[in-house]
């Protein structure tokens, strides 16, 4: 069995990207990794070679400005990184900049992918999410999160990327897939906060219009200039442990964030409804599914 990683990255320097962990979590289980490089504007292709594993081969590419609409251009990015995995490749394996895998996980993915590498009704694998928020010590539990995503894919290039990159998509349909027993650590939202506030009013423009934007961005600026982590619905304390690769940075969180897990902050009693019979009978009514499980 071969596998092909695969992921892109830009200004990981810039806006704090766990870049070097997240590719260091898959070099375990991948036979090659392939980062697509972005047109940076800071030390990113420097710190993706200071990785130093033979398994990594590098592509560069300039991000399309135009494509605003929903995010596009990730998923444009995305599939500048797959098609350039290796053609005899069984299986593909996409992970994001912000995300780690587990190292606990390896026998169970890898389980996995050989139980299904010969059943061709298997368009990928499914896997669990931690969202941490706010610092290592919190995850974000409240129904705004998606609970599963696809994360290793057949090789099969009439699978592509789907809207901002989150999903994918083949021939226009979900894929079918198995959900197996792993989850992916998402540390997007973890950044001390003048930097998270940067890193969200840059990211902007990938959505939005230039007009749109600014005037936005005038908004955020009257709040200050550290992002606010007191706005969000539901969170709770984590208590695992976080992949090996992560230990240094999480022992380098230099802000203080105390948030009360009793303390919800649902919009309406819709949301309260759905996050008690989440938690109490382990069922997510209503939830989007960017996949077919089989």
């Amino acid at each position: 069995m071969k596998v092909s990683g695969f992921t892109f990255v830009r200004n990981a320097v810039k806006y704090g990207y766990p870049v070097v962990e997240s590719i260091s979590s898959l070099l375990p289980i991948v036979d090659e990794m392939v980062v697509c490089l972005g047109d940076s504007e800071d030390e990113t292709n420097a710190l993706i070679g200071s990785i130093g594993s033979e398994k990594i081969r590098t592509i560069h590419s300039v991000w399309d400005s135009s494509l605003r609409e929903g995010g596009k251009v990730l998923a444009v990015e995305t599939n500048k990184a797959m098609d350039a995995t290796a053609a005899d490749s069984d299986w593909l394996f996409y992970i994001q900049a912000d995300e780690v895998l587990h190292e606990q996980y390896y026998p169970v993915i890898l389980e996995a992918m050989n139980r299904y590498k010969d059943d061709p009704r298997v368009e990928g694998l499914l896997f669990h999410y931690h969202h941490f928020y706010g610092s290592y010590r919190f995850i974000g539990d409240g129904r705004k999160w998606y609970s599963k995503e696809i994360r290793v894919i057949r090789n099969n290039k009439r699978i592509r990327s789907y809207l901002d990159a989150q999903g994918f998509r083949i021939d226009g349909r979900k894929l079918n897939v198995k959900l197996i027993n792993a989850y992916i650590y998402h540390y997007g939202w973890v950044r001390n906060p003048v930097l998270m506030k940067r890193k969200q009013t840059d990211f902007g423009r990938l959505w939005n219009e230039d007009a749109v934007h600014e005037a936005w961005v005038a908004e955020e600026e009257k709040k200050g200039m550290a992002f606010d982590y007191s706005a969000i619905d539901s969170v709770t304390l984590f208590t695992g442990t976080h992949p090996s690769v992560m230990k240094e940075r999480v022992g380098q969180e230099d802000w203080q964030l105390d948030m009360d897990v009793k303390k919800k902050n649902f919009k309406n009693i819709k949301h309260r409804i759905l996050y008690f019979i989440w938690k109490n009978f382990g069922w997510r009514p209503f939830e989007y599914s960017n996949y077919k499980r089989i």
